[in-house]
């Protein structure tokens, strides 16, 4: 390895790449990172936590009307976009701070600017090159835009953050987690806000009862959804941007925000030109033990275009670490991987869809509940709680839980330890709950629900 610059040259700064460059410096690696943005990746800076920032700030406005009947007496009360944003950009920084310390901490380069593979061992930066045993490519996602007239009037999740002002009026094109999220961000601050899809339910992947109870509940709080609606042209007027959809529906905005997927950030990078195999989606290809189709260069993360989640990200990271510098070859078990949208209201899931589980399993019980949480009978809030189990009838083996509701990626996270040590719903029946919790719905749903309903694998 000596004829080397490092051990391990990681390119992306995210939590992919941090995890693997700390872990493998501790166990002896020399170590180079290369980042041409920011530290932490998409999650620290456009991701997972200025979007949880700025969900709390969005569940506000509730939480102000819901004190009156508690007995608050509440002021007037303004909204400041721009002091929010001042404040999630000081978190922001302060963060990309820890990342830069525990990094140089553990021994590792920094190097900034964008990373471009010339060979199996070797890279440049800023017209310098740097040569390594092992490549690691953990340059993660990007926000797409859809191909269409107008495209460059509209402005993805990136942009969304640094907004100079609220808009008033917002469309939001796309139907997964991320335009959910933003749907209920836009429309607690007090915008009027549309999400037009273009399938016929939204968060497609996920358990259908659920899917529908989500369009319920976010319709409740007043966001337009506008279903089998696809947009294809945006064009900008004196008064603003209108998206058009097929049908010829004319939907006005101050902004329009397309969450409509991401892609693996490989441009510029050299991959093909190495040699290195990428899948129609342009994600790189690799083994169990994330190593491409190069022995020497290996990818984690979301350029791999597998489980787009920061722990399962970080997780390859620890593997690939463990892996190489261990000995010991390691890979993720991606099995039951608990998820949640940080939507308005929460959602949660661990394991299974009913329709997947019908699929997979040998006949399924299914436990549901829907109920008004006890702080909505005091505020007078119209908002349902859903809980769901889905059993395998033979073994007893809980298979999936589904959550909608206050907390409920605090709720599903303890599920889902439950779920990995092969908890069975007698398990659950055992356990006395916590009351009164909405949590405590799991342990004590005993009656199933009808069984299985054609349309449920629609």
């Amino acid at each position: 390895m000596a004829a080397y610059d490092y051990d391990l040259f990681v390119i992306g700064a995210g939590s992919a790449g941090v995890r693997a460059g700390r872990m493998a410096a501790s166990y002896g690696a020399r170590v180079a990172v290369a980042e041409e943005r920011y530290l932490g990746g998409t999650c620290v800076n456009v991701g997972c936590i200025p979007k949880k920032l700025l969900a709390y700030a969005a569940h506000f406005a509730e939480d102000f009307e819901d004190a009156v009947n508690f007995g608050w007496s509440v002021g007037a009360r303004r909204f400041d976009w721009p002091t929010l944003i001042a404040n999630k950009d000081a978190e922001i920084h302060r963060l990309n701070d820890v990342y830069g310390h525990v990094l140089r901490g553990a021994g590792v380069r920094i190097i900034d600017g964008r990373a471009r593979i010339t060979d199996p061992h070797s890279v440049e930066v800023g017209g310098r090159s740097h040569t390594a045993a092992t490549l690691l490519v953990a340059t993660g996602g990007w926000p797409t835009v859809p191909d269409i007239p107008g495209r460059e009037h509209v402005i993805t999740s990136n942009e969304a953050f640094f907004l100079e002002a609220l808009p008033r009026r917002v469309v939001i094109v796309g139907g997964g987690y991320v335009a959910i999220e933003f749907a209920g961000i836009f429309n607690g601050m007090g915008a009027e806000t549309t999400l037009a899809y273009r399938g016929p339910l939204f968060l497609r992947g996920f358990d259908r009862d659920v899917r529908a109870h989500m369009a319920q509940e976010v319709a409740k709080k007043g966001v337009r959804l506008v279903f089998n609606a696809e947009v294809v042209s945006v064009t900008k007027a004196a008064d603003g941007l209108t998206a058009t959809l097929a049908d010829g529906t004319v939907l006005a905005a101050d902004t329009i925000l397309t969450a409509t997927g991401r892609a693996p950030n490989v441009e510029g990078l050299g991959l093909e030109a190495a040699g290195v195999e990428l899948n129609l989606k342009g994600a790189v290809v690799v083994d169990e033990t994330y190593r491409s189709s190069l022995p020497s260069i290996y990818a984690i993360g979301d350029v791999t275009d597998r489980v787009q989640l920061t722990p399962v990200a970080i997780a390859e990271g620890m593997a690939v670490a463990r892996t190489l510098f261990r000995g010991e070859a390691t890979s993720v078990n991606y099995a039951d991987i608990p998820t949640t949208v940080f939507s308005q209201p929460n959602f949660g899931a661990v394991g299974l869809t009913e329709e997947h589980a019908r699929e997979a399993c040998d006949g399924v019980t299914v436990y549901k509940s829907a109920f008004r949480a006890l702080k909505h009978t005091i505020s007078g809030r119209d908002e349902q709680t859903l809980m769901k189990l889905i059993v395998e009838t033979a073994t007893d083996r809980v298979v999936g839980v589904h959550m909608v509701g206050p907390d409920a990626g605090e709720i599903i996270q303890g599920m889902a330890v439950a779920m990995k040590a092969g908890a069975k719903k007698a398990d659950f029946d055992a356990t006395i709950g916590i009351h009164p919790t909405a949590a405590e719905e799991f342990v004590t749903m005993r009656e199933p629900v009808a069984q299985a309903r054609p349309e449920a694998a629609a």
